[in-house]
């Protein structure tokens, strides 16, 4: 298996070490300033083993937990970092004014960003911001724990790093519900992801764009997705109030059907059970297919609150960014 380590050596040099001999250096095979290509056998079902940057006689070894490649793996890409917190930061809170109204926006960064400037990441856009980082501002103070559930799956080695925008409503009820979900799709669209796009290291084609909310947040999901299948090409709605305030189903049933990837939930039996079922039957007859294009779950006794949906992200993060996921599908 061949190993690419991506990191911008400026004193010494990349080396591997492996659960084969933990105190030998593996040598590259070819190296450059900001690259390190290793060929390394995986003999048995998995192999351990970090990046280290030996400069002299000291090795400075790879942050967070160890990586394991399993004996049929495809070749892999590696972009550790030596320094620093093994945590994912949240930014402070961002105004961005468009056509007249400011909305609060927050930045979760994975661990490792600032450490390695040579790596770009996928973008998750969050519906109702206020609820996914502190239990200070969340409803209730219950918390999405988005920033926790990120660095557990990083850790896990189950999804690649991601960027998080949680963007806070101005006007919930308009903003996430027709013909008011037009403009704030716009402000998403032509304000919101060009800004971040220019000040993020982002990966910005539609593949590596993800949109996503819960309950009237999941309807905006969805619409955003399905008007602007070339901006965001990834959905995620869970427990949404399709079919209430919006024309979704209308929309999906009469247009073409878009390049998108789309997650639902619900949770059974007051948590929007049956329109979510309508839209996953929906989708199927448009031709998307499961497990492929579309995933759907229903939990029992799932419930409407936010401490259900921090229980459940991880699904949908593993189906957008879980490695195995994103093999199958052919994105780099």
């Amino acid at each position: 298996m061949r190993i690419c380590v991506n990191y911008p050596v400026t004193t010494g040099r990349l080396v591997l070490r492996t659960a084969l001999d933990w105190e030998r250096d593996v040598e590259p095979t070819t190296s450059s300033s900001t690259q390190a290509w290793f060929d390394v056998e995986v003999t048995g079902p998995t192999l351990e083993l970090k990046p280290c940057l030996r400069d002299g006689a000291t090795v400075h070894w790879a942050k967070g937990t160890n990586y394991v490649l399993t004996q049929y793996e495809r070749d892999r890409a590696l972009w550790p970092y030596f320094f620093g917190d093994e945590s994912g930061h949240v930014s402070d809170v961002l105004q961005v004014a468009f056509d007249g109204v400011t909305r609060a926006i927050r930045v979760y960064h994975p661990p490792g960003y600032d450490q390695n400037p040579l790596r770009r990441f996928p973008v998750l856009y969050m519906q109702d911001g206020k609820n996914l980082f502190f239990p200070e501002e969340a409803f209730a103070g219950n918390e999405w724990r988005v920033d926790e559930t990120m660095d557990r799956l990083d850790r896990m080695n189950a999804i690649r790093k991601c960027v998080v925008v949680g963007i806070a409503p101005g006007d919930r009820m308009r903003e996430y519900t027709k013909p008011g979900y037009d403009d704030y799709g716009r402000f998403v669209v032509e304000k919101l992801k060009p800004l971040v796009d220019q000040h993020v290291r982002t990966r910005p084609e539609p593949n590596a764009t993800v949109v996503m909310g819960s309950s009237l947040g999941g309807v905006a999901a969805l619409h955003l997705g399905w008007k602007w299948p070339h901006v965001f090409g990834r959905v995620a709605a869970m427990s949404s109030t399709f079919g209430v305030f919006d024309d979704l189903f209308e929309r999906i049933a009469n247009e073409p059907k878009k390049d998108l990837l789309v997650y639902l939930d619900s949770g059974w039996p007051k948590d929007n059970f049956e329109a979510t079922n309508a839209m996953r039957d929906l989708l199927l007859h448009k031709g998307f297919r499961l497990g492929v294009d579309l995933l759907q779950f229903s939990f029992p006794e799932g419930l409407h609150d936010e401490d259900s949906w921090a229980a459940r992200i991880h699904l949908p993060f593993q189906f957008f960014f879980g490695r195995a996921w994103l093999a199958q599908r052919g994105d780099v």
